[in-house]
């Protein structure tokens, strides 16, 4: 195993139906299933959208990096990820994420070619390739 620049821990207590709290004690959430997955949709937060959260922050932080790179100014843009939980009990569960990106100011070609090169560095994105069906998305300005 290489040698590890961060380590994150958290550990789960009731699954779906408990709470989850980081070694650290810097996340300690109430989880609940989402009424829409059968559950009670109680106050808690759930798997998926820790995932989505995680990756969308780390997704972003690539994306102003490579920009960084290639001195595109992205100041004010903002990463939305969705996760997607599809199948069922008897085929088993997927996700699929879509990944839409604001760039405020940023030609459209020039922010999907960020977008495209971001999801060939950001971890979460690495880790996933060929597991998740990715869509990325450029929010065009408003005018």
């Amino acid at each position: 195993m290489s040698t590890a620049v961060y380590t994150a821990s958290a550990t789960s207590w009731g699954g779906r139906t408990g709470k989850v709290v980081t070694s650290d004690n810097k996340l300690d959430l109430d989880l609940s299933i989402p009424a829409e997955m059968g559950g009670d949709g109680g106050a808690g937060t759930n798997p998926e959208q820790l995932f989505a959260s995680g990756w969308a922050a780390c997704f972003h932080n690539a994306l102003k990096g490579v920009a960084r790179q290639r001195t595109v100014n992205v100041t004010d843009s903002a990463v939305s990820l969705t996760v997607h939980l599809v199948g069922g009990m008897a085929t088993g569960f997927d996700f699929e994420v879509t990944i839409e990106a604001q760039l405020p100011g940023v030609d459209p070609v020039v922010a999907q070619e960020l977008l495209t090169a971001a999801h060939q560095v950001c971890p979460y994105s690495r880790a996933t390739r060929g597991n998740i069906p990715v869509t990325l998305v450029v929010i065009p300005d408003e005018d």
